[in-house]
């Protein structure tokens, strides 16, 4: 008898459900805005929302609920929504993928305190579920002030949307600021879990929705090349910047009285640290991965004598760019007298076996030199250089720079022979730019975290425990600043005050100008 060959069953990669190529699409569900008509709903959120629809990433069903003050009816929401998306969206607007967002579009006139209000969101949520088959399954964005959360978590009880009888979830969605220290993040935090489990709370911090932000976990844990240098055997120190040319007008609601250091150092700049510094994790669950940014947090310090390891400045009038800008004093909203920081630098240090003795400094500022936002992993130089002196004048640190915007993408320092005859070593740079290695425009970050909140993946949402640690590594600096009174003036276009310098340079080091 001859033997038949094997069949073999093919599997069509596209429709392979776990193929990793894929996009992710979200199932049956809802989202719930409050603070609709804010600027972050306008210029973020709704054009967010288009364009994962644009790019077929929302359920067919998909429903976007608006509650807010304004008495408009549906379809006025539904043309706030339109030109909102009209003007800020990313991808190009359709009018078959708008019509089929409209349809899902409803809103919700009242006020925060207001039974009758939520009353009628638990009975257009559950139309929603009937109707378009969102499932009850529904996210609610809180796009409002902190001092509103307990008045809204406690009213979603009460109507009964914070939980579910059937299989459906329910979860809550939190801007920053969590909190302006640490007692009032563990309030915080308390008040939402009463309503919320914390496996139902999605705190956004939006940087972490960055294609180059995630990318510094690609860098590190899918390259041998880096791993073996990551430690303080071989790094100097790094520096992790977030500069802004822009100053504050027409924030003074929001920005006096919290500072450049709760505003960024506190969630941003101490993420962004975390996952620079964080060991391996065993995987990208979140679980996983929370456990090892919880890990460095919990070892990380800040590094004093504050008068020599910190640097606080505030912006003063001038010319910027050609252009004469004010002071923040002179800004609408502020006091003559403010103190709030507009520049604010730490000197930190993580506590373990990788990093110990490896200074960390993270810097913010308004009305600094450019835009930009980076992290610098500086080496120490060489033990031993056999080249005359004169050969290597030039030649600096080698250093690894992950840009997070703009002109997102990697830059290493090193190094090479300059073209001739006679022997000299000059730093050159090599660069990757995502612009240039990729086709695919990279999405926004509220892009990736809305999807993943209707898809109740939280790897990239800092967990309670995250904030307090951040809150914990903060505070002595905070509290120090608040004694020794006004911050010092910097000029609009420099890169900051001279504190900034000297805190460097006391060791013999220099902040990067990029």
């Amino acid at each position: 008898m001859t033997a038949q060959p094997a069949t073999r069953t093919w599997t069509n990669p596209l429709r392979d459900p776990l193929d990793k190529r894929l996009p992710r699409i979200a199932g049956p569900s809802s989202l719930v805005i409050f603070g609709v008509t804010g600027d972050l709903s306008r210029k973020k959120l709704m054009p967010a929302i288009y364009d994962l629809a644009h790019r077929g990433l929302l359920p067919p069903g998909f429903s976007l609920i608006g509650f807010a003050r304004r008495e408009w009816a549906d379809q006025d929401f539904g043309q706030q929504v339109h030109d909102a998306v009209a003007e800020h969206a990313r991808t190009p607007f359709r009018e078959s993928v708008w019509n089929r967002l409209a349809e899902g579009i409803r809103f919700v006139q009242g006020s925060f305190d207001d039974d009758d209000a939520f009353d009628r969101l638990a009975e257009t949520v559950h139309t929603l579920a009937e109707e378009r088959g969102t499932g009850g399954n529904t996210a609610f964005y809180l796009s409002i002030p902190p001092w509103a959360f307990p008045t809204v978590t406690k009213q979603l009880a009460r109507c009964g949307l914070a939980s579910s009888d059937e299989d459906a979830w329910r979860r809550v969605v939190i801007e920053k600021p969590f909190g302006h220290d640490l007692d009032s993040a563990r309030e915080l935090n308390a008040v939402v879990n009463d309503v919320f489990p914390e496996e139902s709370v999605f705190r956004i911090d939006h940087y972490l929705g960055k294609e180059t932000v995630q990318n510094i976990m690609a860098l590190r844990f899918a390259n041998q090349m880096f791993e073996p240098l990551w430690n303080a055997h071989y790094v100097d120190h790094v520096q992790i910047t977030m500069a802004e040319d822009i100053g504050l007008n027409g924030r003074a609601g929001y920005y006096e009285g919290i500072g450049a250091a709760r505003d960024v150092i506190q969630n941003h700049l101490l993420q962004l640290l975390a996952l620079t510094a964080m060991e391996e994790p065993v995987s990208f669950e979140p679980t996983a991965l929370r456990a090892e940014k919880v890990k460095v947090l919990g070892a990380m310090t800040a590094v004093g004598p504050f008068d020599e390891t910190t640097a606080r400045g505030q912006y003063t009038g001038g010319w910027q760019g050609g252009t004469k800008v004010p002071g923040l004093l002179q800004e609408q909203g502020f006091s003559k007298d403010s103190t709030t920081e507009t520049y604010a630098a730490v000197t930190l240090e993580v506590r373990n076996r990788r990093w110990g003795g490896v200074p960390f400094y993270v810097r913010t500022g308004k009305r600094l030199g450019r835009r930009v936002t980076e992290v610098a992993v500086v080496f120490k130089r060489a033990p031993h250089l056999p080249f005359d002196s004169t050969a290597t004048e030039e030649l600096g640190e080698n250093a690894l720079v992950i840009r997070v915007q703009p002109d997102e993408g990697v830059t290493m320092r090193f190094g090479s022979k300059v073209p001739g005859t006679t022997m000299e070593v000059r730093d050159v740079t090599m660069d990757f730019g995502y612009g240039h290695s990729f086709t695919e425009s990279s999405p926004e970050a509220y892009e990736r975290l809305i999807l993943d909140v209707l898809l109740g993946e939280p790897s990239l949402f800092p967990g309670n425990e995250e904030v307090e640690l951040s809150w914990r590594i903060l505070d002595p600096v905070l509290d120090y600043w608040a004694r020794e009174g006004t911050p010092e003036p910097y000029e609009p276009g420099s890169w900051g005050p001279p504190s900034a310098r000297a805190m460097l340079a006391r060791t013999g080091r220099h902040w990067r100008r990029p």
